[in-house]
């Protein structure tokens, strides 16, 4: 932190300074954030005691379920903080802090992704061998890989912010903390986080990126082998369910961290940021709940014995 003493702290521009627009983003995004914890520790809750989810998909299902909580977690509380007390300031510690875990969520959530396309190639395209494959083993230990992997590959990223100095403005143009926002404002040349940046991204992005997308190939010219409608009907589900999250995170995530920022472009980054801090771990369990039968029947199921429990009190 030597490096970081000509100032303190930062300033949240945040996403108005209107006071009415204020309490209305307030009241708008307090209703968002209590809709993604609810929806998503229902999905948690249900895969964890409804036996019949107790498969690989739904697995990895319940772990994008608790990454979406603590992705949202990292920043809607500090937004909503800011929206009621009207203060804007966060240390550089905190900010430094914001970004670690936001990244390491970020970062996980992409490598879950790819497991959940894997999943989905063994299941449709070697039935026979998907229980043999997709043990309990190997899942837990895709998803403890996918977890260090993320807080590795956002320790180095925030290793290399320490070296960085902020001696001018110190306003942040969002809600929160990120690596192309402090870019912005340090008076200490970026060029090296850029770089590692830059190989992180092109090395376990692109990775990611082609293990998510590359085993569609092989899916969708298995399902059009199906003979029986209702088969493909039921392949075809799950895919774009997975698919539909997958399009929204990397669109958030490409306009944020690849396409070049300019004061011009702030407000359209705020929304994009917005899209993908806070919007997107909503999104995610209404997407893959309102399309899954089997998330529907546990969760009938469960308001079923609620109501029997209810009636015996």
């Amino acid at each position: 932190m030597r490096n970081m003493t000509e100032i303190s702290s930062f300033t949240l521009v945040g996403l108005s300074d209107h006071p009415l627009t204020m309490n209305g983003l307030f009241v708008f995004f307090l209703l968002i954030y209590l809709m993604t914890l609810i929806t998503n520790l229902l999905i948690f809750f249900l895969v964890l005691t409804d036996y019949n989810l107790h498969n690989p998909m739904y697995f990895f299902l319940a772990n994008l379920a608790f990454l979406d909580m603590s992705y949202s977690s990292v920043t809607a509380p500090r937004m909503l903080f800011d929206l009621v007390t009207k203060r804007r300031s966060i240390s550089i510690p905190a900010c430094i802090t914001q970004v670690f875990f936001y990244l390491s969520y970020a970062d996980s959530e992409v490598f879950l992704l790819s497991a959940m396309s894997y999943d989905r190639y063994i299941a449709i395209c070697h039935p026979l061998h998907y229980k043999l494959i997709m043990s309990w083993r190997v899942c837990i230990q895709m998803a403890s890989l996918i977890w260090v992997a993320g807080y590795c590959i956002s320790l180095v990223y925030t290793l290399f912010l320490l070296r960085l100095s902020f001696c001018r403005t110190s306003s942040i143009h969002n809600f929160f903390c990120d690596l192309p926002h402090l870019y912005q404002i340090t008076c200490t040349d970026p060029f090296i986080n850029m770089v590692v940046l830059f190989l992180l991204s092109a090395s376990a992005g692109l990775g990611a990126f082609l293990l998510t997308f590359l085993p569609y190939v092989y899916i969708f010219r298995t399902i059009l082998r199906i003979r029986s409608k209702t088969g493909k009907r039921k392949a075809f589900s799950t895919c774009t369910s997975h698919l539909t999250v997958v399009f929204i995170f990397y669109t958030a995530l490409i306009f944020i961290y690849l396409v070049p920022s300019s004061r011009k472009m702030f407000n359209l980054n705020k929304l994009f940021s917005v899209m993908s801090a806070l919007i997107n771990p909503l999104l995610n369990p209404l997407i893959y709940s309102l399309r899954n039968k089997d998330l529907m029947e546990a969760l009938m199921k469960s308001y079923y014995h609620l109501k029997l429990i209810q009636a015996s009190w």
